[in-house]
């Protein structure tokens, strides 16, 4: 059993997706539209876009879109029931108690029985730590620092040297083989079978937001390689959309949050009274952490190592947090390495000095780019100038950039720049043009998988559900001509049937239609179905695309009836023959097919 598409509706209907969505991501509206960057892909310019009337998201460049359901649960990766929950709890919309069957429920009790699985990893790892064959790894902790209220509140623990245990506990419980490879928690092999991932390591419990385990971190206490190990990526968890101790820093007091490297940065700064710090999870900063950030924070400190490699971190950070609408500063922990080093010479008095000296983002990038010139000649001084009109010309408010022109002059004055100089070269630089952004493209869909190139009978399929849905009223003109069955491709033909059921009810509403689709592939395939595009400019070119798309579509549904017409079907080949007479017919008649998308 499963809650009422009249419950459903209501509470898509009481959350706009433009206000949903721009909780995530920084849109911007650009005619009836709104576009932003994807949050499920990096990417540098925006091909995500949100559509009020429709009231569905669709990213051009990676395929994601859906109604608003669909989008908490790609972002937050919630079943539907937890996002219609989290939607109804949103929009003041109660829920009555009721369970959910068939494929759905299947789903829900899969991913609750996986955060089991990691709760009860964590509950066990946390043991080990208190057990005399956990001793060397409680003092590792105890010599970093750590008091035990540290290690308790973290919920640090041990993998036994064993690495068996963990795999014997858990199947203890009754867990199956097939679940337990499922939770990321296990290798694999043809000679030892199932084994622990994590054994003869300090354990680090990864909680989401709402302190639910999804994964875990490990850490050799010697010269072990890898120095840190983490889990995989899961049904429960997803790396570029989760960031350590944010659990507990969402709840912070300060107007900003501390971004750094590590968990041991974390959990040092926690425990000196820094509980804004959180991490990244062994990956790169991306869109997708970003707009998580931008839930909880407008600023964000980036406290990464002082060696290169975290200069480098700090420079792709800040135009993806600004990107998201964060504003950014760095810290600078010279001579120190990294926080946990810095707090434990100078205490947190010091540091808390630190992070209110903290560089502006912008200059930060001006000054690095400084390292790049030999500042002593003219011809370097030159070019470093000029790298400096190109990030000006980032910055689209001109007040913000005359600020900064401003800034830089200041710094740099002893060059001889001056706020004319500088601003003429930011003028010329903007009439001749900067080169185009370079386009991430997304992952291909699957792992080695290669996307099908879409044939053309596929593709006037896909237009004709486009033009139903975003022009209505051409409906009635496109009935003559084709039904729901004419629509050979299976999933196109059950979405033609159900938009043709919608006009006969006097509503085509494609989000309401999309709450019956619960398969994420199904969710892309069906959002990509009503946003099928084809530059048109006049009415001929109206027409001609009008016309070629029915004539494609009904030859196509021609071609398949008579693969599938049974030889011994004497009405059905006279009902071929009748149809091919029709379409030649049509074929003849096609300057009459005339249509108006308005």
């Amino acid at each position: 059993m499963r809650y009422s598409d009249d419950i459903i509706e209501e509470v898509r209907m009481k959350n706009d997706i433009v206000d949903v969505v721009s909780q995530y991501v920084k849109l911007n509206k650009r005619g009836s539209t709104y576009f932003g960057l994807c949050p499920f892909h990096n990417e540098k310019t925006p091909s995500f876009s949100v559509t009020p009337a429709k009231q569905m998201y669709y990213c051009f460049g990676c395929g994601a879109g859906g109604n608003v359901f669909n989008f908490v649960m790609e972002y937050e990766n919630y079943t539907f029931g937890e996002a219609l929950k989290h939607l109804a709890d949103r929009a003041g919309v109660q829920l009555p108690k009721i369970e959910y069957s068939g494929e759905a429920k299947k789903k829900a009790e899969r991913r609750a029985a996986l955060l089991e699985i990691n709760k009860l990893a964590a509950g066990y790892f946390y043991y080990q730590l208190r057990r005399e064959s956990g001793r060397q790894a409680h003092e590792y902790l105890t010599g970093r620092g750590l008091s035990e209220e540290t290690i308790r509140k973290f919920g640090l623990g041990y993998s036994d040297k064993y690495s068996d245990d963990l795999y014997k506990y858990l199947k203890s419980k009754n867990y199956s083989d097939e679940l337990l490879r499922d939770s990321g928690l296990f290798n694999v092999d043809e000679r030892r079978g199932m084994y622990d991932k994590f054994w003869n390591r300090v354990i680090f419990p990864i909680m989401d937001v709402n302190n639910r385990v999804i994964g875990f971190g490990g850490r050799v206490m010697g010269d072990g390689k890898p120095k840190y190990l983490n889990s995989p990526e899961t049904t429960i968890f997803d790396k570029s959309r989760n960031l350590y101790g944010l659990n507990v820093a969402r709840t912070t007091r300060k107007n900003y949050l501390i971004l750094c490297e590590g968990y041991m940065d974390v959990i040092s700064m926690h425990q000196a009274g820094f509980t804004n710090a959180v991490a990244s999870l062994g990956t790169a900063l991306t869109s997708g952490h970003a707009s998580l950030l931008k839930r909880y924070t407008q600023e964000v400190l980036l406290l990464y190592d002082s060696d290169d490699a975290g200069v480098r971190a700090a420079l792709r950070a800040i135009p993806i947090l600004r990107e998201a609408g964060v504003s950014s500063r760095v810290v600078n922990l010279k001579p120190h390495k990294d926080p946990d080093e810095f707090i434990k010479a100078l205490g947190a008095e010091e540091f808390e000095k630190r992070l209110e000296q903290a560089m502006d983002s912008f200059m930060f990038r001006v000054h690095m780019a400084e390292r790049e010139f030999p500042m002593e000649e003219p011809q370097g001084q030159n070019r470093f100038f000029e790298r400096c009109a190109q990030m000006l010309l980032e910055l689209s408010d001109e007040l913000e950039r005359n600020l900064y022109i401003e800034a830089i002059v200041k710094d740099y004055r002893s060059s001889g720049i001056s706020v004319e100089n500088l601003k003429k070269r930011v003028g010329a630089l903007a009439m001749k043009g900067t080169p185009a952004e370079q386009r991430i493209q997304p992952k291909p869909v699957g792992a080695g998988q290669q996307k099908k190139k879409e044939s053309a009978a596929e593709k006037a399929q896909k237009l004709m559900l486009t033009w139903l849905v975003t022009y209505p009223g051409i409906f009635d003109t496109v009935e003559k001509y084709i039904q729901p069955s004419d629509f050979v491709v299976p999933l196109y033909r059950q979405v033609a049937e159900m938009l043709y059921q919608q006009h006969r009810d006097g509503d085509v509403n494609p989000a309401r239609l999309m709450n019956a689709f619960i398969d994420s592939e199904e969710q892309r395939e069906v959002s990509s179905l009503f946003n099928a595009t084809i530059h048109l400019e006049t009415p001929e070119e109206q027409n001609r695309a009008f016309s070629d798309a029915v004539i494609r579509i009904k030859d196509e549904s021609l071609k398949e009836r008579n693969r599938t017409w049974d030889p011994t079907d004497i009405q059905g080949l006279q009902e071929l023959v009748k149809a091919k007479k029709e379409l030649e017919e049509l074929g003849r008649k096609r300057q009459q097919l005339h249509i108006s998308f308005e």
